[in-house]
């Protein structure tokens, strides 16, 4: 009974071992990432197109 026992823990030790080394890898294309990320950063800062360009107007002078 004993032995039998000891044979079972033994077996559900290297079945969880096993379980334990599985890995998944998800690759995904670095151009659509780095499109992704420009999006993602645009809608952050909330950039357009207008608001890149430096400002060539003199603030008006306070009074």
């Amino acid at each position: 009974m004993r032995r039998r026992s000891t044979w079972i823990s033994a077996a559900a030790a290297a079945a969880f071992a096993l379980v334990g080394c599985v890995t998944i890898n998800i690759y995904f294309p670095a151009a659509a990432a780095e499109r992704a990320a420009d999006r993602i950063i645009d809608e952050v800062w909330q950039l357009k197109p207008d608001a890149e360009k430096p400002r060539t107007e003199k603030p008006a002078a306070k009074q």
